[in-house]
């Protein structure tokens, strides 16, 4: 971890309830953990990022097990062990990180803008170090720091995915497919092909897959989504159904 304050970058020496860099420099750990790294230049907004009633209801869909077989999939795919360090970019309320560091003891950090997300995550998962910054700018981080980088329906950050990967490091990228929540916002686009020209030049594809899954919600979740995807389709008052949940799944290596 790297300090953010402007033409500073220098490395932090952690002390018990902050961390500080050799120009003096330093932040504090929240309460429940995290660091908030976040520079007033860097967010456009006074509460950046995902609010407190998405990251609540994203939270509840992933404590009634619906989103499990993304989460399998995504572990599968990206097949880390305990000597890996995997950095999430974009990571919300941090459940696909915080489950694979337990699943498989890896060194595991997480970046997301959102207070209330990263404390979410800081409070469900402690033994992951979770940052509050703006991934879209910099990546609060050294050079080759990480053997897997992960964005999972986030934002994309090429030439920082890049520096922060040492060498012979993987990328991985989850999009919605065009049938992800589709009772609900409609059939939505191809970004496969997109998301690949993004990358082009500094990773190269080396797997790629979609899982899809479906779970009968009640009311309460239905609502639960509407809030987290911020502009739904459908403009009438929540009702149980059956929802479609479906992600493409792209691995990168350092081209």
């Amino acid at each position: 971890m790297v300090c953010p304050v402007r033409e500073c970058g220098l490395g932090f020496t952690r002390e018990e309830r902050r961390v500080v860099c050799p120009k003096g420099h330093s932040f504090d750990l929240a309460r429940s953990g995290y660091l908030n790294l976040l520079q007033p230049q860097d967010k456009k907004s006074k509460q950046p990022g995902d609010t407190p009633a998405a990251v609540a209801g994203r939270r509840r869909l992933h404590d009634l097990g619906v989103t499990a077989p993304l989460f399998e999939a995504i572990a599968g795919i990206a097949n880390v062990g305990a000597s890996d360090s995997v950095l999430d970019a974009g990571c919300g309320d941090g459940y696909y990180l915080g489950s694979l560091q337990k699943r498989s003891g890896c060194e595991a950090h997480g970046v997301d803008i959102s207070i209330p997300a990263v404390d979410a995550a800081a409070k469900r998962y402690p033994d992951v170090e979770w940052i509050v910054a703006n991934a879209d700018r910099a990546v609060p981080y050294a050079a080759g720091a990480f053997s897997l980088v992960m964005s999972i329906t986030a934002r994309m950050n090429a030439p920082e995915f890049r520096r922060v990967l040492a060498e012979g490091g993987r990328l991985l990228v989850a999009i919605p497919a065009p049938d992800d929540l589709v009772e609900l916002r409609g059939v939505g686009r191809e970004r496969v092909e997109r998301t690949i020209e993004t990358f082009a030049g500094l990773f190269r594809l080396v797997g790629q897959s979609r899982v899809t899954t479906t779970a009968a919600l009640d009311e309460a979740a239905v609502e639960d989504i509407r809030h987290a995807i911020y502009r739904p389709l459908q403009a009438t008052v929540a009702q149980a159904m059956r929802v479609t949940f479906s992600l493409d799944l792209l691995l990168f290596d350092v081209a």
